[in-house]
């Protein structure tokens, strides 16, 4: 199952979709193909496309991305924001402890792994002498998410020059 990427009439990168909706997109004259898997030809004459190109610019209103356990783990690439493990079981864990006045958000949580999370304790990463290996921020947006996913994955490597930031 292959999926494209597909860019406004600007190159901003709008959406992830099927190759069969792109396919449709470009043979009503609504896209064009820009990148191409040419060890996937679907005729003779025409190859499946990997990214696509709106042919009139399409305005997006802008949706904020949830702050969730699986999108906090996919910002911090599923590794522990102190020693740097992918190996251990990661939880979340709030840089300003919540009993110390911490929120819930995108600038408090990061990931940790649990011996980590356990020996920071109620402190903040500076009393506990535990620096982060980067400080939490709020993600771009989700297609970023899933694209970097699947680039990271070993597939569709040609979008990372469509990707901003």
């Amino acid at each position: 199952m292959s999926q494209v990427l597909v860019l406004n009439a600007s190159y901003e990168p709008l959406n992830i979709t099927s190759w069969r909706r792109a396919m449709v997109m470009v043979l009503k004259g609504k896209a064009e193909g820009l990148e191409h898997d040419s060890s996937r030809p679907l005729r003779p004459d025409q190859l499946l496309p990997t990214v696509i190109r709106l042919r009139q610019f399409v305005r997006v209103p802008y949706r904020p991305l949830p702050l969730t356990r699986r999108n906090v783990f996919q910002r911090d690439g599923h590794r522990c924001q102190y020693c740097g493990t992918a190996q251990e079981a990661l939880s979340i864990d709030h840089v300003m402890p919540r009993s110390r006045g911490g929120s819930d958000s995108w600038d408090n949580v990061t990931t940790a792994c649990l011996p980590c999370n356990v020996r920071k304790g109620n402190r903040t990463p500076r009393e506990a002498g535990m620096p982060l290996l980067r400080q939490p921020h709020r993600p771009l947006s989700t297609l970023s998410f899933e694209a970097t996913r699947q680039m990271r994955g070993g597939r569709h490597a040609v979008w990372a020059k469509y990707m901003i930031g």
